[in-house]
Order: C-alpha cells, then structure tokens, then sequence
C-alpha cells in the first residue's frame, strides 16, 4: 500500500503490490513440524510458562500496532514500515523460541497443545499481514478487523493451555476433549434412535422427489435389533473416557520419563476413539449396511480394547481400578458378540 511490509525477511514486490514473504510461511511450518531440543540448562516449567504467556502477549500487541498503522490514512512511511515488520518479526520469532523451549521429555501430549497454539498466533499474524497488504487504499476492511481478532484470541489461548503437574494436566485436557465429543455422539445417536423417530426428519423434503416415502429411510426392527449392541459399545466408549479420565486425575504423575511416555500412550490412543465412535455412527443412519456396521463396531471394539490394555499396564490402574477395567472388557466383548450374531447371516 505505497511501500513495504514483510513478513518474514522480506517481501516480494509482483504487480505493484507487496507480498509476505515465503519465509514467514516457512516459520510456520518449522513450528509445526519441528522438535524442541533438550536445552543446555535446567528445564523450569514456571520460568517456561510466564515467558510464553509474554511473547504470547506481545504478539497482540504488535498485532494492534499494526492494524491501527493501516486503519485510516495518512499511511505508514517506508521507515515507519520498516520498524513495524521488524516488532513484528521480532515478537513471531520470540513466541517460536519460547515454544523450542520445551523438552521432548515433558511429553508429547503437552508439546503438541503448547506447538498448536504457537502455530496459531503465526498464522494469524501472516493472514493479518496478507489482508492488509491485499485490502484496498486507506480503508480498514471487515476482513482486516476479522484478522486482528484473530491474532487476539489465539494469543488468549495461551491462558487455556493446562498448567498442572507437566504432562498429566495436559493428558486430563485432552481426555476430557476427546470424552466430551463422545458424549455428544452418543446422545445424538440416543435421540435419533427412540422408537418412531424419523432419523431424517430434519432434513427438508426434496421439492422434486416429493414425500419421502422410500424405506431406506427408516430403520426395520432388524436394524433396530443390531444397532442397540452398536449403541452399547458406543456406550462403554464414554464409559471407558470416563473412568480413564478419573484414574489419570486420581493417580496420574510425570515424575519420571516412564510415566511421562504412559500418559502420553494413553492420550494418543485415547484420541482413536472418537474417531471410531463417528463411523460407527455414520454407519448406523438407514439404509443400513450390517457388514460396514460390524465392520465399525469391530474397529471401534479393538480401539477400546487398547485403552484398556494400555491404562491396566499402567501406574494410573493401581489394584483398586482393575475391577471396571475387567468390567468394561466384558462390556465390549459381550457388544461386539451380539453384532456377529445379528451379522453373521451376511457374511
């Protein structure tokens, strides 16, 4: 907009109009595929904490300078230019250094959270950057307004970031995410499956077709018989989120690299679930397929059967928790027998 603001290096001058640079993209991509190093000095979580949280906040701040130096004219100078890209610049680089901070060995659950809300705040720097250079002559856009706030709200994300004992507050954040999303499938699958429910009934008539009177829009009590041992493993899926969930705030510690390393198994198959949950449901909605659905049911069985035997080999299952282990195994074994049963016809 008459001179030049990089982000990045430098910028590319095509037909008259600046450019971000490559390099600022590059930035991103170095966040979100490298690895924090061990570092050279004692690792202290509060110090790592108070200085994200601070380049986190000076982000926004030069985020604010900069849209307000483009909000109304006269426009920046080309000095005046220069030293904004450069705060820019320097905070970006501040909030990346910060984030390599972290060692690999506080866990990977908590390195990924603190590595996605940095690349966040970059890429909302960069579109801000790209709205404002493509936004016509002194005129503060809707987009640019978008932008800022943008950068605003991932910069407050830091504050949500789980802040407990290392790894294991990070773990209880990501199971409880992962339960809640469940949750939310299981009761939509409930409402849609009461007995002369029209699982479609929230879907306006086609103006052509007319009535929707094909078949293959409702369940036969044959799909009913199946899909209720469908909703039981669904069933024990929240049910399983749920005690893991406790067992990890009960007993979970990151004292020590091995129970780092368990936390993080936990969380990283404990994100299979949901994942699972959705197909199965997926494959539940009329017409049904009973080999997909059996087909779903056993992928999600043997995601559930992995939690299980990952927590029960675990420090977060001492003795007193192996009683639901045991109980929910039955749960999903007794489920997935009867889906056989009600398929095996097909087969």
């Amino acid at each position: 907009r008459g001179c030049e603001v990089r982000a990045g290096a430098g910028a590319g001058r095509g037909s008259g109009r600046a450019r971000p640079a490559s390099r600022g993209l590059s930035s991103v991509c170095a966040v979100a595929e490298g690895e924090p190093s061990e570092g050279r000095e004692p690792f202290e979580l509060p110090r790592f904490w108070d200085a994200l949280g601070q380049t986190f906040q000076v982000t926004s701040q030069e985020a604010t300078k900069l849209s307000l130096a483009f909000s109304r004219p006269p426009l920046p100078s080309a000095e005046d230019c220069r030293k904004l890209s450069e705060d820019v610049q320097n905070a970006i680089l501040a909030v990346a250094t910060v984030y390599y901070w972290l060692p690999k060995g506080q866990g990977t659950t908590l390195r990924k959270m603190v590595r996605d809300a940095t690349t966040e705040v970059v890429e909302g720097m960069i579109q801000l950057t790209d709205t404002i250079l493509n936004a016509p002559e002194e005129s503060l856009s809707q987009e640019q307004l978008i932008s800022t706030g943008g950068v605003w709200e991932a910069c407050e994300h830091v504050s949500n970031l789980p802040r407990g004992e290392y790894n294991q507050a990070a773990v209880v954040s990501a199971l409880a995410a992962c339960l809640g999303v469940v949750k939310d499938a299981v009761e939509e699958m409930e409402h849609a499956l009461v007995e002369g429910q029209d699982p479609y009934g929230d879907i306006m008539e086609d103006e052509e077709l007319g009535f929707r009177g094909n078949r293959d829009t409702y369940w036969s009590e044959a799909d009913r018989q199946l899909l209720s041992s469908c909703m039981g493993l669904m069933k024990a899926s929240k049910a399983c989120l749920k005690k893991v969930l406790a067992a990890v705030k009960a007993h979970g510690k990151a004292e020590s690299p091995e129970q780092i390393a368990q936390l993080d198994d936990l969380a990283d198959i404990a994100n299979e679930i949901s994942p699972s949950v959705d197909e199965l449901a997926l494959s539940m909605y009329p017409p049904v397929n009973p080999l997909a659905v059996r087909l779903n049911a056993a992928k999600l069985a043997s995601v559930l059967k992995k939690v299980l035997e990952i927590a029960k080999a675990s420090h977060v299952c001492p003795p007193s928790e192996e009683g639901w282990v045991q109980f929910l195994t039955g749960a999903v074994d007794h489920n997935m027998n009867k889906v056989k049963n009600f398929t095996q016809g097909q087969l």
